[in-house]
């Protein structure tokens, strides 16, 4: 692949949080004595690309994108003016209905032009019971909206945080707690041409688990070794 493919894989893994190996052909062939340099190699350089300006611009356009939106509640005014006009609007709409119906029709149609009216002359009512209610609330529910829409901030920002390697270093915790206990040593048996762990708890581990015994030992203590590094350069 080119660098810049190899760039938008480095960075989908990273805010992705998986490795994108489609169409990599040769990563089986790979022989296990070389995989080890080969995974040095692969990490130095991811290191380096997540300094680079076009990876900080594309986890600032992720955090950005999944920025909560404050959400507007409506004034009492607001609320009222909206209802007249939809009240207004399904009244329009169902004697036009009613004008185009079947004389079969027209009684059910003149029914429901009689409640469209009806709903209309209630939500026009200044008495409205449902509108003063809302109006003595609003004030309360304005400020839980708020209150929530602070909290979904505070969250979003532990997630995406401004220092962009904080949040691979949330990266690099999930593959050492994933990693953490793989016996390489693990016996393997053949069924219809598929293998299988012997062991019946291994079949039950993580795909992370069992990608990183594929990967073998030398690769993947190179890559934890790196790991725990970079994060204690991650403050």
């Amino acid at each position: 692949m080119n660098r810049q493919e190899a760039n938008n894989r480095i960075t989908g893994g990273f805010l992705g949080g998986s490795l994108d190996h489609y169409g990599i052909r040769n990563l089986k062939s790979i022989v296990l004595n070389d995989r080890a340099l080969i995974v040095k190699d692969l990490t130095t350089y991811a290191k380096q690309h997540a300094a680079s300006a076009e990876y900080i611009k594309q986890y600032m356009t992720l955090k950005e994108n999944n920025k909560p939106k404050a959400i507007k509640v409506e004034t009492p005014e607001e609320l009222r003016a909206k209802m007249i006009a939809q009240a207004k609007e399904s009244l329009r709409q169902t004697e036009e209905s009613s004008k185009k119906a079947t004389a079969e029709m027209k009684p059910m149609f003149e029914k429901i032009v009689e409640a469209a009216r009806q709903n209309l002359k209630s939500v026009e009512d200044p008495n409205n019971k449902s509108m003063k209610s809302y109006a003595q609330s609003y004030e309360n529910l304005k400020l839980q909206m708020q209150q929530s829409h602070e909290n979904l901030l505070k969250n979003w920002e532990e997630k995406y945080p401004t220092n962009h390697l904080l949040y691979i270093k949330v990266r690099l915790q999930e593959f050492l707690d994933a990693t953490n206990d793989v016996d390489f040593t693990a016996q393997l048996t053949e069924r219809n041409g598929i293998k299988y762990f012997v062991n019946p708890i291994y079949e039950r581990k993580s795909d992370r688990w069992k990608m990183a015994f594929r990967a073998g030992k030398g690769a993947v203590e190179e890559a934890r070794t790196f790991a725990q590094q970079w994060l204690l350069e991650i403050k």
